[in-house]
């Protein structure tokens, strides 16, 4: 009886010792980017750009803004790298009247279906080679380059439909209380914040993304 005892206080203990091993190897490492420092929960209820049903990264941007300019190609290489499921996004920042010609060649870009060849290339002109692309005309000028017609275009840029898309997204930007650019807008839920780098403002962007498409 003793004997049996031993064994099967042996066969609990080394159980236990098991399911501890188990649970400290189950444990999750702690999260790399915590809230309030490299991002911030918005207040709700909250809001998607798009009624995709897909998790969204939205980045907020101006073609006048050189800092946009040097992100670009990390939020090219970050729209590429995000995984099924998740979709990038771009908005226009009107944040000023410099800055609405731009959002309105945006709004006529993507209605001519020509923004995945242009995006990249009006940062290049404009601050790489330092082409004088400012006004509205100018921004034509730009795209006529690239192939389009310049009537076209500035009929859709100068549109009333135009500008009631600017109002509405200028909304949103504000209700997502965004004020500087470039910013990344997670699923209508996060706001990247704080970060050193612009690529860790990629980096935190595609760590939102991921961890709201796995439902945590």
């Amino acid at each position: 009886m003793f004997k049996r005892f031993v064994l099967l206080h042996l066969l609990a203990l080394s159980t236990g010792l098991l399911l501890a091993s188990a649970c400290t190897a189950q444990s999750s490492a702690p999260a790399p980017y915590a809230e309030g420092s490299e991002y911030v929960t918005l207040p709700g209820p909250h809001q998607r750009y798009s009624g995709e049903g897909k998790v969204e990264v939205v980045e907020v941007f101006s073609y006048g803004c050189i800092h946009c300019a040097q992100f670009a190609p990390t939020a090219d290489k970050l729209r590429k790298q995000l995984p099924a499921g998740v979709t990038f996004k771009l908005l226009p920042a009107p944040f000023s009247a410099e800055w609405l010609p731009y959002a309105r060649a945006y709004y006529a870009a993507k209605e001519l279906g020509v923004v995945d060849r242009t995006h990249l290339q009006l940062f290049a002109d404009k601050f790489g080679q330092h082409y004088p692309i400012s006004s509205m005309d100018e921004l034509a000028d730009f795209y006529a380059r690239q192939g389009v017609d310049r009537a076209q275009f500035m009929r859709i840029a100068t549109s009333a439909e135009t500008t009631a898309k600017l109002k509405r997204d200028f909304a949103l930007i504000q209700k997502w209380q965004v004020d500087g650019t470039p910013s990344i807008v997670v699923d209508g839920k996060y706001r990247v914040t704080n970060v050193h780098s612009l690529d860790e403002l990629a980096a935190v962007a595609q760590w939102l993304a991921k961890r709201e498409l796995s439902g945590k």
